[in-house]
């Protein structure tokens, strides 16, 4: 899992980075944060094999998306979202393993 805060131009800098990690690695889930012009940019993106076991890309950011004062959503594999508060990137970052975890453990219910 990777959950970190990046420097990212735009949404566009910021997916590319989210799918050339998910590219590299078998199995993941990428959650990146990005601030522009005091703007929070989310991206996060599930490889197959994971999505497979209950990750859903689009649920993590919305569940996160409401800690940086906005929203957004997706696809299992891929979502996107945006807000207006830079200070709460930190806290949902951190949020992202918890809510990792939790996704797996219902998929085994």
């Amino acid at each position: 899992m990777i959950s970190a805060q990046v420097s990212a131009e735009n949404m566009d800098a910021l997916r590319e980075l989210a799918d050339h990690l998910k590219e590299r690695l078998e199995r993941a889930v990428v959650v990146l944060g990005s601030v522009k012009d005091n703007k929070v940019m989310l991206i996060a993106a599930a490889t197959k094999e994971l999505i497979k076991e209950g990750i859903h890309a689009g649920n993590i950011v919305k569940e996160i998306s409401g800690r940086v004062g906005g929203g957004g959503g997706g696809r299992p594999d891929m979502a996107q979202a945006g807000g207006k508060n830079p200070d709460g990137l930190p806290v949902a970052l951190k949020e992202v393993e918890g809510i990792v975890y939790r996704q797996k453990e219902k998929n085994k219910s």
